[in-house]
């Protein structure tokens, strides 16, 4: 295939996801690291994309999803509530990890007074415990990802791996019955080491989460152990929890 084409085709699949792994491309254009390599510089130059560790992310605006001011503002009252529910699961003393995403900044809210330890790599959660004398924070380090500030890549990962926590507290883009999904290998690959440094896996999600299925798998239902959401989450969601062995809270 002609480089032109690939690069094509390169910008249409950027269309549907913000982040592109060169491994998954490499299967999908049929064509060698080298070569796809190549067409990311050529892109990169052209002001599209910026090359990442593993693959690129694309420099245009494709939606909110990947914006946290603008889903800070979603689902904020039910978000609200989930926090303050999910925040009295979390004991005096625990080591929790809080991931990414603005249900998590509602629960580190709820944690400000509390004699806690957090291990997080959102930068919109390490900052509701700036004045906070209560809480210790350590933040993973990593890759800074645009609009979403959470840090990413090798050294978030190889921090995560070498930490040990009570409980993780979680967001998730999407819920089915297959498990949870991302649209984002970077993000997949942090939540991964997560889930395996904590002892207790508290998903933290609203109702518009369930029946979205992303691009990249993340954990199968089995792996967690609660989820909270709202009361409008429908009873079918409800009865999948349930059936997997999940806790299921609705605030």
């Amino acid at each position: 295939m002609h480089s032109s084409k690939r690069q094509l085709q390169i910008q249409e699949l950027f269309a549907a996801n913000e982040f592109l792994d060169i491994n998954d491309l490499c299967g999908k254009l049929s064509a060698s690291r080298s070569s796809l390599r190549r067409d990311l510089i050529e892109l990169e130059k052209r002001g599209l994309l910026r090359r990442v560790h593993g693959g690129a992310i694309s420099l245009r605006t494709r939606d909110d999803v990947l914006d946290f001011n603008k889903l800070a503002v979603s689902c904020h009252e039910e978000k609200a509530r989930i926090g303050r529910l999910a925040a009295t699961l979390i004991d005096d003393g625990q080591t929790i990890i809080l991931g990414g995403g603005s249900t998590a900044v509602e629960v580190a809210r709820n944690l400000v007074s509390r004699p806690v330890q957090v291990i997080t790599n959102s930068i919109p959660v390490a900052q509701v415990f700036w004045d906070c004398k209560q809480v210790e924070v350590t933040l993973t380090g990593g890759y800074l990802y645009p609009r979403l500030g959470i840090q990413l890549g090798p050294i978030c990962e190889r921090m995560l791996h070498g930490v040990a926590a009570d409980a993780l507290v979680m967001g998730i883009r999407g819920i089915t019955a297959l498990g949870l999904s991302d649209s984002n290998t970077l993000i997949v690959g942090s939540i991964r080491k997560m889930i395996e440094a904590s002892r207790k896996v508290i998903v933290v999600a609203d109702r518009t989460k369930f029946g979205r299925d992303g691009m990249m798998h993340v954990a199968d239902l089995k792996e967690l152990d609660v989820v909270v959401s709202d009361s409008g989450l429908a009873p079918e969601y409800q009865e999948l929890l349930k059936d997997n062995g999940l806790t299921c809270i609705l605030a």
